[in-house]
């Protein structure tokens, strides 16, 4: 029989943070503290089995209703049947013939949920990258982003951008630049993957009871944008150009300069989006500590560089709040 196992990463954004659906430029890790899980196997029927965590029983009707306000009606489930359906299209697109072999579908992740690390992008690449191998479709990763992001954008309905794809499909430390030029010519964006052994030393933190769906966090700032709208058309300028400082900052190992990017980077998206208060105190925690402190992704989680700032304060300073203080995990 045979058994496909393949897994993707969390994601979390240093700079640029979020103007890669806005034709700007990010700077993302990938984040292998978490992952998600896709087991694919030979089956006599097309088969999704959802993990315990997605459960039918629950203790009390109390339990029942913060599992809906924290996960939805509909679990991780429709992600996987819609990569599914992609992957089908992909194919069909491609003028690739499937053999006729039904398979099982399970998966699992520990990626905390809406707190901006890419938990659902991850279990579609996964997903994505076990059908890639159980049916032996290579797709060629800057094309796979844009495959992967159909499945939650144009499937779902669900507003995204690639930045979550590309660190998730290149993984370790990926400079990405989402030119509108060069994607109207090329079908993508330019995505340059650095060293990651170039970083300094980086925290995250997270709080799960912060916890927002990413749509719901993007959608006014979509619609502004697609108005026109001066301040928000200018941050995102801003923001590739803070992306840019990053990067070089990275090169020339100015550790001052990428902590100045990171903290920059968090003024501007304050000065277009409004912020949870309680995001807020996770960001002036971190920086009483003397760390920078950017979102990681939609909100819930920050990261950012410790300049000097121990593990232990920050995790006693986060800690107060009901924050989970990490050490990133970045793969070469």
């Amino acid at each position: 029989m045979k058994i496909i196992t393949a897994t993707a990463p969390a994601r979390a954004a240093l700079a640029g943070n979020p103007s890669d659906g806005y034709f700007g430029k990010t700077l993302s890790l990938a984040l292998h503290n978490f992952e998600a899980r896709v087991v694919v196997y030979e089956w006599h029927q097309l088969e999704i089995i959802p993990p315990p965590s997605e459960g039918r029983v629950f203790a009390s009707l109390d339990t029942l209703a913060e599992d809906v306000e924290r996960n939805g009606y509909y679990g991780a489930i429709r992600l996987v049947k819609a990569s599914l359906k992609r992957f089908h299209q992909y194919c069909r697109e491609s003028n690739i013939e499937l053999p006729a072999q039904n398979f099982s579908v399970r998966y699992q992740t520990n990626v905390p949920r809406g707190v901006g690390l890419a938990g659902s992008s991850a279990i579609v690449t996964a997903t994505f990258r076990a059908l890639m191998q159980f049916f032996a479709v290579p797709i060629p990763r800057e094309i796979l982003a844009n495959w992967i992001l159909s499945v939650e954008r144009d499937e779902l309905r669900i507003q995204a951008g690639l930045q979550d794809r590309v660190a998730q499909v290149y993984e370790g430390l990926t400079l990405m630049d989402f030119d509108r030029a060069y994607m109207e010519e090329h079908g993508h964006g330019l995505y340059r993957v650095l060293d990651p052994l170039s970083l300094p030393s980086l925290y995250l933190a997270y709080q799960t009871s912060l916890a927002e769906p990413s749509d719901v966090v993007h959608n006014n700032l979509r619609a502004r944008y697609d108005a026109g709208d001066k301040e928000v058309v200018e941050a995102m300028q801003e923001l590739r150009s803070i992306t840019d400082r990053a990067a070089i900052a990275l090169s020339e190992r100015s550790w001052p300069e990428l902590s100045r990017a990171i903290d920059d980077n968090y003024e501007v998206r304050r000065a277009i989006m409004s912020i949870a208060p309680g995001h807020q105190k996770m960001v002036d925690a971190a920086r009483r500590c003397g760390a920078s402190a950017n979102f990681a992704g939609s909100g819930g989680a920050i990261i950012g560089t410790c300049n000097g700032a121990t593990y232990e304060e920050l995790k006693r300073e986060l800690g107060a709040l009901g924050c989970r203080v990490i050490v990133p995990k970045v793969q070469k």
